[in-house]
């Protein structure tokens, strides 16, 4: 409980937004947010095994060459409640996924300015928010391949949706790294370190791993899973959520996205467990943002079970049941919603 009042998820109606509003995504911090009283004297300091050490300041990176990306971000814990056994952790619906403008410098014209060596098997990113869990202290950190962290598309960040970073998403400096979940996209960065050695702080290696027994290593969480969500249709009822609707044509309609940038490839919708194909707008906004899709219903009087699924050029789609995770991560079941069709 002490965890869903300080984080959440998207209202699933504000999908019709192309872009979320930065109030409307999705949010979750693992300890407190920073207190950062003036931007100006922030500074990024890049070491470990490279060459050339150096710190940057806000205004020194805005004046390296930008860009802007719409990327979909989703927390890697989303769907965990219905997860069973679900795990003691933020107990996420549907709604943890937001999709935002990120405006920044590639991080590549950092790390080659640093110079990395030649044995760098890991770079570190650390935030300035610190805590414990479990009872290890410890600042927040996550790493990357040398390989994926020189990449066009992993962006140090300054701006959303064309405004300066909010501080609960990051103020002033974060990282975005597209198509993966959002642990690997640090919040209020100040320190990267390249590693002769994989990484191993407590958000790398005690979390964010695939486990279906508590013994086995288990396997990192990376890219984010193929998925589509619907806007709810007609009116709700307060106590049930069910979905009100009347009879005749209803325009149903939502969004898809997958990771790594693959694109989706197809949605369909189930109504009462029959599937029939959707319309997929096209993909206008770039290979790490989310979809639209359309579809026409007559719906009938009754009771109604509806659903969406997508499918990426992978050939992956969305289960029908949630994959069992010991914590939580990577639910990219259908999306179920019920009706009464009056």
């Amino acid at each position: 409980m002490r965890l869903a009042n300080r984080n959440h998820g998207a209202l699933l109606e504000t999908l019709r937004h192309d872009v979320t509003p930065a109030g409307l995504h999705y949010l979750l911090n693992h300890f407190d947010v920073p207190y950062v009283p003036d931007a100006a004297a922030w500074r990024l300091d890049i070491g470990g095994r490279v060459r050339a050490p150096f710190s940057l300041s806000i205004d020194e990176m805005q004046h390296l060459p930008q860009k802007t990306l719409r990327v979909t971000l989703e927390c890697a814990g989303s769907g965990r409640a219905e997860i069973s056994p679900r795990w003691p952790s933020m107990p996420w619906m549907h709604g943890a996924v937001g999709t935002a403008e990120w405006t920044g410098t590639p991080l590549r014209y950092v790390l080659e300015r640093a110079v990395l060596d030649t044995d760098v098997v890991e770079v570190a990113f650390f935030g300035a928010d610190r805590g414990f869990d479990k009872g290890i202290e410890h600042s927040y950190g996550r790493s990357l391949k040398p390989e994926l962290a020189l990449g066009d598309d992993v962006l140090l960040v300054h701006a959303m949706n064309g405004q300066p970073l909010p501080p609960q998403h990051g103020f002033p400096l974060r990282l975005i790294v597209p198509g993966w979940y959002g642990m690997a996209s640090v919040k209020w960065l100040n320190r990267i370190e390249a590693l002769a050695q994989p990484f191993d702080g407590y958000q790398q290696v005690e979390t964010y791993v695939y486990k279906t027994t508590p013994r086995e290593r288990g396997t990192p969480v990376t890219h984010t899973r193929v998925k589509s969500l619907m806007v709810p249709p007609g009116l709700p009822d307060w106590w049930s959520g069910r979905r009100m609707v009347e009879a005749g044509p209803v325009t149903l309609h939502g969004r898809a996205w997958s990771g790594g940038g693959v694109p989706v490839t197809k949605v369909e919708v189930g109504v009462d467990g029959l599937w029939t194909q959707a319309q997929l707008d096209p993909a206008v906004a770039g290979p790490h943002a989310w979809r639209s899709w359309q579809f026409t219903w007559t719906a009938a009087k009754g009771e109604h079970e509806l659903a969406c699924r997508a499918t990426d050029a992978n050939g992956q789609t969305q289960p029908l049941e949630a994959p069992f995770d010991r914590g939580g991560f990577g639910n990219n079941m259908v999306h179920r919603l019920q009706v009464t069709v009056r």
